[in-house]
């Protein structure tokens, strides 16, 4: 019964990931190669043979997501989405300025 739920739990991670990784591929082959450049950040090239490594490797190790392999490519995908996306935004105009509930921050 132990080993079922750990079973589930494992494959829950890993589609999570795999998700996480094909997002962040997906969106990095939308953008605009100047956009990249415009926002300091490396090449739209870089980034997507990166995400489509990372992928690739989220689908190999979907029933084990918890080895090293599976993290750096979560990690990979993590960072795209948290630093390069945002920044590709506002290079873009789409992020505009942030609005706390006392004005910008």
């Amino acid at each position: 019964m132990l080993h079922t739920v750990q079973s589930w739990v494992l494959l829950i991670l890993g589609a999570g990931a795999l998700g996480l990784e094909a997002f962040a591929v997906v969106d990095a082959l939308r953008r605009r190669p100047d956009a990249f450049v415009a926002a300091g950040k490396r090449t739209k090239q870089f980034w997507t043979i990166l995400l489509g490594v990372a992928a690739a490797i989220g689908f190999v190790t979907l029933f084990s997501p918890l080895n090293i392999f599976g993290l750096l490519a979560v990690v990979a995908g993590a960072v795209y989405l948290a630093d390069v996306r945002p920044a590709l935004d506002q290079a873009q105009g789409k992020g505009g300025q942030r609005m706390g509930p006392y004005g910008p921050w």
